[in-house]
C-alpha cells in the first residue's frame, strides 16, 4: 500500500488518488484541503468550489478555497460574489479578500460588480477600487456616479474619490450634490473629497 504523505509544500498538479469534486465532500479535512489547492485556477471547478464554501466547516480548507477561486479571475467571481451577501461575517470578509485579489490581477471584473443589480455589492466594489491606479479608479467610479440613485452606494463612491480621485471627478462630485439635495451629510462629504482633490497633484497615467 502507498504511503500518503501529508502536503506541506506545493500542491499537485491534478489530484491523484480522489477527484477534486470528490474530495471536496470528503470527510477527510486533509483530502479536502488538497482537493481545494488542486483546483486552483481551474475555471471548471469553480461551481463546486463554491458550493463547498457554503458547508465547508474548517478554516484552512475555507482559505484554500476562497485562494482558488480567486486565482479563476472573472470565472471565480460568480462562485464568490453571492458570499458578499451571506449571513456569516467571516465568509463575508473572505469574500471581499478574494475579490480584491480578483481585482488586482484582472481589473475587469470590476465593472460589472459597481453595475451589480444589488445596493450591497455595489457599496462594497466601491471599496475594491480603492486598490486600483488613480486614473482607473476615478473613471470608474465616475461611470457609477453619472446614474447612480442610491445615495448610500454614491456615498461609497466619494469616500473612495477623496482618497484617489483626480480632477476628472470634479463634475461627477458635482452633479451627485446636485442629484440630492436633500442629503447635507453627502454634499459635506462631496465638498471634502473636491478639496482633498483641487489640491493633490495629477497622479501620473499608466
Amino acid at each position: 500500500m502507498p504511503i500518503v504523505r501529508k502536503s506541506g509544500g506545493a500542491p499537485p498538479a491534478t489530484p491523484t488518488i480522489i477527484g477534486i469534486v470528490e474530495g471536496l465532500s470528503s470527510a477527510s479535512e486533509e483530502i479536502r484541503w488538497n482537493a481545494a489547492r488542486a483546483a486552483s485556477g481551474m475555471a471548471e471547478y469553480a461551481a463546486p468550489l463554491a458550493a463547498a464554501l457554503h458547508v465547508e466547516p474548517a478554516a484552512r480548507v475555507r482559505e484554500a478555497l476562497f485562494t482558488s477561486l480567486a486565482n479563476m479571475g472573472n470565472a471565480g467571481v460568480a462562485g464568490v460574489l453571492p458570499l458578499l451577501r451571506s449571513d456569516d461575517a467571516t465568509l463575508r470578509t473572505a469574500a471581499l479578500d478574494a475579490l480584491r485579489i480578483m481585482v488586482r490581477s484582472a481589473p475587469d471584473v470590476l465593472p460589472p460588480l459597481l453595475a451589480d443589480a444589488d445596493v450591497d455589492v455595489r457599496i462594497l466594489s466601491c471599496e475594491l477600487a480603492r486598490i486600483l491606479p488613480g486614473d482607473e479608479a476615478t473613471r470608474l467610479l465616475c461611470t457609477l456616479l453619472h446614474d447612480e440613485q442610491q445615495l448610500n452606494v454614491c456615498a461609497a463612491a466619494v469616500d473612495v474619490l477623496a482618497e484617489v480621485g483626480q480632477g476628472e471627478a470634479l463634475p461627477f462630485l458635482a452633479a451627485c450634490a446636485a442629484r440630492f439635495p436633500d442629503a447635507p451629510f453627502l454634499a459635506f462629504a462631496i465638498r471634502v473629497a473636491a478639496d482633498r482633490i483641487r489640491v493633490q497633484p495629477a497622479l501620473p497615467r499608466g
